[in-house]
């Protein structure tokens, strides 16, 4: 099963700077992938795919300031937001009246407070370093994370903004433990069951 350990970064943490900065950076990525897919769709009238948005911001700055295992997963984070808001809009057109509106078009980021969530795989993760000192290292990042889960078991690290700072989540696999127990014991409650003893007042006694 896939479990999540967390990790509070306050703005008082030495590592919150680079974080906020990485975040700042796939803000602007974000930003230019959404102008690319608004573009087509409001100005051009058709629908851009991920492979022909990729081929667009491939060689961009933006996209080039985050590692390349990070900034495909921003990309696909953008794609499915507009298969979801394409798939909803054409659900509306059918049938209005199980929406509460016409669905919005995917919005920017704020230019400059806006941050957007990084998300590392096992890739991205430093893993020379984790095996030596037995922390994450995010790729591209000078921060150092603590973490009791063995590199085998983690499946990407997310880096998600919020009100007081930045929330690490690692994301690891761990294998599901049963309980031992004596499948003979069986206990039952049956609400249903009418108890004669019982009335209004209470039980009775007997």
């Amino acid at each position: 099963m896939q479990l999540v350990e967390q990790h509070a970064i306050k703005r008082s943490d030495p590592r919150y700077a680079a974080i906020a900065a990485a975040a700042f950076a796939s803000k602007n990525l974000y930003n230019q992938i959404t102008y690319h897919y608004r573009q087509a769709c409001i100005h051009e009238g058709f629908w851009l795919s991920y492979a022909e948005v990729f081929h667009r911001i491939k060689q961009l700055a933006c996209y080039r300031a985050l590692p390349r295992k990070v900034s495909d997963s921003i990309l696909i984070a953008v794609d499915t937001n507009w298969r979801s808001f394409r798939n909803a809009l054409k659900a509306w057109r059918i049938d209005p009246s199980s929406f509460t509106g016409k669905p919005r078009i995917p919005r920017y980021k704020h230019k400059e407070r806006g941050r957007n969530i990084l998300i590392y795989d096992k890739q991205a993760q430093g893993l020379r370093a984790f095996k030596k000192t037995g922390t994450l290292v995010p790729s591209g990042l000078p921060i150092a994370i603590a973490t009791r889960i063995t590199s085998l078991q983690i499946d990407q690290v997310r880096m998600v903004p919020g009100a007081n700072g930045y929330v690490v989540e690692v994301v690891y696999q761990q294998e599901q433990a049963f309980a031992d127990v004596d499948p003979a014991m069986i206990a039952a409650l049956d609400l249903g069951v009418r108890n004669p003893r019982l009335k209004t007042g209470g039980l009775q006694q007997g």
